[in-house]
Order: C-alpha cells, then sequence, then structure tokens
C-alpha cells in the first residue's frame, strides 16, 4: 500500500507563452490553504488548452520528486527545476514514481477521493518550458512521464496532506508498462494486452481510443 505526504499543492492560470500568443498554464505556484479539489480540478486552476488539458480524465496532474535529481543533472542551469512544478503538475510528492503507481489505483488525499487515469503524454511545450530541444524525448525514452487522476469524490485538499492508497485494483498495469504502450511504441505482439486496456474503465477515454487503434493496427 502507498502512503505519502502531499509536499506541494500548486495552481496556475494561462499566461503568454510564447512571442506568438501562445498560452499556457505550465507555470504553477504552490498554495498553503486548503482548496476544493472538484471534478474538473482545483478551485483557482485553469488551463489554456482544454482540447488537450482539463477534463475529468486529467483533473490533476501528480509528478513525482524523485525525478527532479535526474533532470537538474541533465539540465543543471535551467531554474525552473530548483523547485515543483516544473512539469505544470498541482501535486508533487515521494513515493509515487510510474514503476509504483497502477492504473486505476485510488486514494484518499484530504477529503477528496481520486483514482489515478492514465500517464502524462508529454507535448512540445516541456521543450519550450525548459529551453531544451530534447525533453518530450527524453520523458518518453524514459517514462518519467507523471500522472493523471480522476475525482470520484470531491473535497477539500491542502499541502501536508495524507495521500492513502485505497484500492489496487490492476497491480499489472504500472504506469510505466502503460506508457511505453500506448506512448513508447512498444506493444509490438501485444494486441490482446492493447483490447484489455480499451475496455477497461479506469482508463482515460483518449487513451482507450488509442488502445483500441493500436490493436486494430496490430490485427490488420
Amino acid at each position: 500500500m502507498i502512503e505519502t505526504k502531499l509536499d506541494s499543492l500548486l495552481i496556475g492560470t494561462p499566461k503568454p507563452f510564447r512571442e506568438d500568443g501562445e498560452m499556457s498554464a505550465i507555470g504553477k505556484h504552490a498554495v498553503t490553504e486548503a482548496i476544493e479539489l472538484g471534478l474538473f480540478g482545483l478551485a483557482g486552476n485553469q488551463v489554456a488548452d482544454p482540447l488537450h488539458h482539463g477534463g475529468r480524465d486529467k483533473a490533476v496532474h501528480l509528478y513525482p520528486i524523485e525525478h527532479y535529481s535526474f533532470w537538474k543533472d541533465k539540465y543543471p542551469d535551467v531554474d525552473i527545476l530548483d523547485r515543483p512544478g516544473a512539469f505544470g503538475e498541482n501535486l508533487s510528492c515521494r513515493g509515487m514514481t510510474e514503476d509504483k503507481l497502477c492504473l486505476g489505483d485510488i486514494f484518499r488525499l484530504g477529503e477528496a477521493l481520486i483514482e489515478c487515469s492514465h500517464a502524462r503524454q508529454p507535448c512540445w511545450k516541456l521543450n519550450h518550458h525548459f529551453g531544451r530541444p530534447d525533453v518530450l524525448k527524453t520523458v518518453i525514452k524514459t517514462t518519467k512521464s507523471g500522472s493523471y487522476f480522476r475525482v470520484l469524490e470531491p473535497g477539500k485538499v491542502r499541502a501536508d496532506d495524507m495521500m492513502i492508497q485505497q484500492e489496487h485494483k490492476h497491480p499489472d498495469w504500472p504506469l510505466d508498462r502503460l506508457f511505453d504502450m500506448i506512448i513508447g511504441g512498444k506493444n509490438k505482439g501485444q494486441g490482446a494486452e492493447l483490447r484489455m486496456l480499451s475496455d477497461m474503465p479506469a482508463l482515460a477515454e483518449t487513451w482507450r481510443k488509442r488502445a483500441a487503434q493500436l490493436a486494430d493496427t496490430q490485427s490488420a
């Protein structure tokens, strides 16, 4: 059973991201007061691109503190790595790396109940945010993706709340395996597994569709 303390709770709003007017809410700041975590995310937190961010399956984003040492070694002069929030995460804690956290894991966090819905699919904004051309590629190679949660029961949460695992429904599907299969391209000869994923209610809808498409490709 995973039980860990929420070290930081972070929120953000859309701000100009680059010279062409592109907006992003990847920049987050830590808050110490209790905040309502609703079905679509934390009060005061917004997304700039609702087509690819936010929604029930992406209500909150978690990124493990453990990964920061890897990124600091790789990019020692990137200042945003000096504090949580470099990856746009809302939840910062230890013990929730992708090899330990599994699809469908349910946690009590403060008053709220949350369920792991999928890993994060990285996009070009990470490269721009870090000022480096290979962040996205490195996330895919290492599976240091972070995770998304849906909210099953809304409630107030705050930094220093405990995250206590309530259910562990799919121990065969740690997020690193899931990420490799859906995003990393490591799914050759695994059509049956992809079909299984496409029917899993715990998996985010977009990834269920992707799993079905990949399975169709293998059976064609």
